[in-house]
């Protein structure tokens, strides 16, 4: 019996499944902006017949005008420059403690039984409301602000390397260590493959609440910073300087979810090629 017609059915197969995944794709890309721009014609529209009112919520075509005057002078410039000089250090500094504090805790059962409940009441703890204690330990300055940013991480990126630790077939372990696999190649070959997926969704997570925590700080004790020019614009009561601040927020965030996002797909790109649990556009029943 010849495979040829199997061969080519399988093809047609692949075939079939690489054009539904760009068909998503495409779609998916057409709705993500499409809705954004519903609304922002929305707003435009009702600023401009006095639906809502313009002097509290300016019409976009406003904000953006503000926006290109601050970025052409480089005031937005130097407020955003300030706040990524506090987040990057923050986020690496807690990324990094947080995944080896995770890994540990993963594989010492000791240090799980002494740490988990410590780290889970302080988790609980606003983390904005640690800037007090860091300002009168470490004074006024930048360290209180990327120390914020930092516990910020920790805590989200711990949780998540422990949970992805503990979730490891017990029998790939038991497998390694039966090949002599331990400390160092038992964490680059089996540990950290296997946890990887819920180290990077721990990333992608705290990202986000990186960004409020550190525009939080700078709404306390900053002279500079997105944080800074959205408090001392609505205290001036500024509301086209106060919306340019929070669309650079919102912009940054965004930026920085989608580059760990690509980095993902990258690092495990057999998560990317997955099918959509639901996509409510095209029906993946197979034709018989």
């Amino acid at each position: 019996m010849s495979t040829r017609p199997q061969t080519a059915a399988g093809e047609e197969a692949v075939r079939t499944a690489v054009r539904g995944a760009r068909q998503d794709a495409a779609r998916a890309a057409v709705l993500g902006v499409a809705v954004p721009l519903l609304l922002l014609t929305g707003w435009e529209a009702a600023a401009r017949t006095g639906v809502i009112d313009a002097l509290l919520f300016p019409p976009p075509s406003r904000i953006a005008a503000q926006l290109a005057a601050m970025t052409a002078d480089g005031e937005l410039g130097g407020h955003l420059a300030a706040t990524l000089g506090r987040l990057l250090p923050g986020y690496a500094l807690g990324a990094l403690a947080g995944a080896l504090t995770g890994f540990a805790m993963g594989v010492s059962a000791t240090l799980r039984a002494a740490l988990g409940p410590l780290f889970a009441a302080l988790y609980c703890l606003p983390k904005i409301a640690t800037l007090p204690l860091l300002l009168l330990v470490f004074g006024l300055g930048e360290t209180p602000k990327v120390l914020s940013v930092a516990i910020t991480v920790f805590f989200v990126t711990q949780i998540n390397t422990l949970a992805g630790v503990r979730r490891i077939d017990t029998r790939v372990l038991e497998t390694a260590r039966s090949y002599g696999a331990s400390g160092p190649r038992l964490l680059r070959f089996v540990l950290l493959p296997g946890a990887a997926p819920a180290i990077l969704t721990g990333l992608r997570t705290a990202v986000g609440l990186a960004v409020v925590v550190v525009v939080a700080v700078e709404f306390v004790d900053s002279e500079n910073g997105l944080g800074f020019l959205i408090w001392n614009s609505w205290t001036l009561f500024q509301p086209d300087r106060m919306y340019v601040g929070l669309v650079t927020v919102a912009v940054l965030g965004a930026v920085l979810s989608a580059a760990l996002a690509l980095a993902e797909r990258w690092l495990l790109p057999w998560q990317a090629a997955r099918p959509p649990l639901f996509a409510p556009w095209r029906a993946r029943t197979p034709k018989p």
